[in-house]
């Protein structure tokens, strides 16, 4: 068990951190004597730390990391699973892709924990088809911040279930969830790569896309300018029908991650405007202008584990990801916002679009139908930061005035007065906190930031 004083915890983007009282795991009875006993600085459970800002810190308080030890059930003709909150994806996977079953919502690493994910109802590239993973739940088992354990479904105290999902960990320890799957019989996707000249083309292609196949998204080329703003390279993928062969190396429908080598820990910051650029171009001109091919679940679903810890090798100052939604008719704030953080000299060197047909299911939830866009932006010096923040705080309007949302699971900076803006109205959350948490025992730095904790 993990019982440690003054730990600094940061953020996947380590632009945050803050200093905590790490606990766990705890088994059931213990963990809820901690909760109810109301300690100071609150409680607050934390997955594997794949959140990229301050989601899971909680300064002064207590985390949990893990809450409770790791358990997976699998009903297979129910077609369901039963994950412990601390569960990592990987570990359900290992467990349900072997059954001819997968989990139905897959975010871009396998590292995340189940509580994590239903915490931040976490989307896929099936979003437009499928929504988010709040929308296959069948129950989320939630310690309370009295202590009291409490059985959630949409439709046994619907209100609580819709304020926890999403709900970024402020309503209580997610012991638990139990989630639908889908069926599978093949570890294989088959996918087409598509290049696109502009981000007209990208959206057009994107769009048709998400349409005829279950899974798509793109990556963009954040520095293009010019008649080429926004060009990009569009994937899409459907399962294969046909069965794996039983002399795969994982065996018929077999899950198991492939190794990944160490980032190495920079000292400086390779990402600057110039080698984003570099970087971005030579992307872009090495694709094909159409290929078709088969991958694996790890590599079509999970590019983001090709390389543990990568994002040590971004430098010691650490970097933000922004990622934001906005309805069908702003879908040119996408273009707007490369534009601006351009003119910013912020080198955006990684960049993801995804077609959005789902809102989500909580009061907090990220997702609406329209469209996403995901920059990571390096941190740089003092003066290069001002200027990244002040074009960010910009486009935080402009995504407000239309309409869309900023990604709390992502952000590490975004203003109470845009939040507020943005996740209006709050009255259904904060009434449904207030039952689950009258005292105010869950809280962390996101919610003391954007006022949803003291």
């Amino acid at each position: 068990m993990t019982d440690r004083q003054d730990v600094l915890l940061q953020g996947w983007g380590r632009s945050t951190g803050s200093r905590a009282r790490l606990r766990g795991p705890l088994a059931p009875e213990a963990l809820s004597e901690l909760v109810s006993g109301r300690p100071a600085g609150g409680v607050l459970a934390r997955g594997a730390g794949c959140s990229y800002g301050d989601a899971a810190q909680n300064a002064g308080g207590v985390v949990l990391a893990p809450a409770t030890p790791s358990s997976i059930t699998v009903d297979v003709l129910g077609g369901t699973v039963r994950a412990a909150g601390s569960a990592p994806f990987a570990q359900v996977l290992a467990k349900v892709v072997p059954e001819g079953l997968l989990l139905p919502v897959l975010p871009g690493t396998s590292r995340l924990t189940v509580g994590g994910a239903v915490a931040a109802d976490v989307h896929g590239k099936n979003q437009r088809a499928d929504g988010n993973l709040g929308h296959w739940l069948e129950s989320v088992e939630l310690l309370d911040g009295t202590g009291q354990v409490r059985l959630l479904t949409p439709d046994q105290d619907g209100a609580a279930f819709a304020a926890t999902v999403g709900g970024m960990g402020l309503t209580g320890v997610i012991l638990a969830a139990t989630i639908r799957l889908i069926p599978i019989t093949s570890t294989r996707l088959r996918v087409t790569s598509r290049r696109a000249a502009n981000l007209d083309a990208l959206l057009d292609e994107l769009d048709a896309a998400a349409q005829a196949s279950r899974y798509a998204a793109a990556w963009i080329d954040t520095t293009a300018d010019g008649p080429r703003l926004g060009r990009g390279i569009v994937d899409r993928g459907d399962h294969l029908d046909d069965p794996d062969h039983p002399d795969d190396p994982d065996g018929p429908l077999g899950y198991a991650p492939a190794r990944a080598p160490l980032a190495p820990r920079l000292p400086v910051g390779p990402v600057t405007p110039l080698t984003a650029r570099a970087f971005n171009g030579l992307r872009y001109r090495k694709a094909p202008r159409e290929h078709t091919g088969v991958q694996g679940l790890s590599e079509f679903f999970h590019r983001l584990d090709a390389v543990r810890e990568w994002n040590r090798s971004l430098g010691p100052r650490g970097f933000l990801q922004y990622q934001f939604a906005v309805p069908d008719p702003a879908a040119g704030l996408l273009g707007e916002a490369l534009t601006v953080l351009r003119r910013a000299h912020a080198a955006p060197f990684l960049g993801t679009v995804k077609r959005f047909g789902h809102t989500g299911l909580g009061p907090l939830s990220f997702s609406l139908p329209g469209w996403s866009l995901a920059v990571d932006l390096p941190l740089a010096g003092d003066a290069g930061q001002a200027r990244l923040r002040a074009a960010l705080d910009q486009l935080d309007r402009r995504v407000a005035e239309a309409g869309g949302r900023v990604y709390l699971a992502k952000d590490a900076r975004l203003g109470r007065a845009a939040f507020e803006a943005m996740y209006r109205p709050l009255d259904d959350w904060r009434t449904a906190r207030a039952r689950l948490d009258p005292a105010d025992t869950m809280r962390s730095d996101l919610g003391r930031r954007l006022g949803l904790c003291p």
